[in-house]
């Protein structure tokens, strides 16, 4: 085998980089996803996220697999915070930033970090063994420019637990709250797993949509119009502006999508009356929905829980879905039914000093994190074992 980097996904070609990733549904690892960050201004200059696309190779030139990285400038955009990390190398005058992070842009989703045709799910041994070979060519590429840090981002646990076994590698965990398809018939069925406190909660939360005259659609991205995508860029806009932020990705970004990759779109539009009111825009293959960016343009009771996780839920159920991951934080999702999980993240410190003391706080945050995680599940709204 051999490896090439590429600094654009043209330069890689559709059909080249399609032939690599095989028939895998994973959304995010599409050529159309980073086409459509790069030619829409969420890639590249003045973003701080400059790619930098691993193509693997058969001696013949068939490709077999690609490995998406970029230099950063920043750490926005990755949802496992090193800030604390950077101003240490700060404080001791060197420099954190560039750095490599391997990862999907903007999108805080576990699954495979490497697309191959070879095993479309990322589960095999062989393609694992595929990480551990490649992982060396990004620590020499940072050492060739001197990078202080590559940072592998929400992987499956298998591979964290590979690569980990590697003094090199610094094994980093936090938690999400996920949704699994445990065979509900029904949201009926859902909630009828429920603590009876629990199911009346949460069904009074969806009574209250009906009862402030609001009313939710669901749509696939090839069934919506610009300004159905325009009124959610103005809903994804609105989330960021309430905290003085600008959100990261564009317009036209969004727009392009629902040509591209309209069947693999789910949004749901909140609507009082006729007024569109509010928006949630999810991503889905054939196994899981992963969500999602959000928003409204007024405050309603129980209008967040109703577009961003009972409509999901549903929409699961409808397609047969087993997973929905909706994104990283958020201990409100738990009495919604959505399960804690470890998310992983690996991290490879060329200085020395810093790969020690950063390796006793992942340590130190494990220990933290998996209190949290057990604390956690006693707080699930499902009725216990009798």
């Amino acid at each position: 085998m051999k490896a090439q980097w590429f600094g654009s996904v043209a330069d890689i070609g559709r059909e080249r980089w399609q032939q690599a990733i095989g028939e895998t549904r994973y959304p995010f690892a599409q050529y159309a996803f980073y086409q459509a960050l790069e030619q829409h201004q969420c890639l590249g200059e003045g973003t701080g996220w400059y790619p930098e696309y691993l193509l693997v190779m058969e001696d013949d030139d068939s490709p077999i697999a690609i490995a998406p990285t970029f230099l950063k400038t920043h750490s926005h955009g990755e949802f496992v915070f090193d800030w604390s990390w950077a101003d240490a190398y700060h404080r001791y005058g060197f420099n954190y930033y560039p750095k490599r992070i391997w990862a999907v842009p903007y999108s805080p989703v576990t699954g495979p970090r490497l697309f191959s045709h070879l095993d479309p799910d990322g589960r095999s041994p062989e393609y694992t063994a595929l990480y551990g070979a490649l992982a060396p060519l990004l620590t020499q590429a940072n050492a060739e420019r001197e990078f202080s840090s590559w940072h592998l981002l929400f992987c499956r646990e298998h591979l964290a637990e590979h690569l980990g076994q590697s003094e090199e590698y610094l094994h980093r965990i936090s938690c999400q709250f996920h949704w699994f398809n445990r065979g509900y018939q029904s949201m009926d069925d859902y909630f009828s797993h429920f603590s009876s406190r629990k199911r009346k909660s949460a069904r009074k939360e969806r009574e209250k949509i009906q009862q402030q005259g609001l009313h939710l659609v669901r749509k696939l991205g090839t069934e919506l119009t610009p300004e159905e995508v325009s009124f959610f860029y103005l809903c994804y806009q609105s989330t960021y502006a309430k905290r003085g932020q600008t959100g990261y990705l564009t317009e036209a970004f969004f727009q392009q999508l629902t040509i591209d990759m309209g069947e693999q779109i789910l949004l749901v539009l909140a609507y009082q009356g006729e007024k569109p009111v509010g928006a949630s825009w999810c991503f889905f293959d054939d196994h899981s929905l992963y969500g999602r960016y959000w928003g409204c343009l007024e405050e309603f009771d129980c209008l967040h829980f109703e577009a961003c996780y009972y409509q999901g839920i549903e929409f699961c159920l409808e397609r047969g879905l087993q997973h929905f991951d909706p994104g990283t934080q958020g201990e409100h999702k738990i009495a919604r039914g959505f399960e804690p999980v470890f998310s992983h993240s690996l991290h490879y410190i060329a200085h020395p000093g810093f790969r020690e003391a950063i390796g006793r706080f992942c340590e130190e945050e494990a220990d933290a994190v998996r209190r949290y995680h057990q604390e956690t599940q006693a707080l699930l709204p499902f009725k216990q074992p009798s």
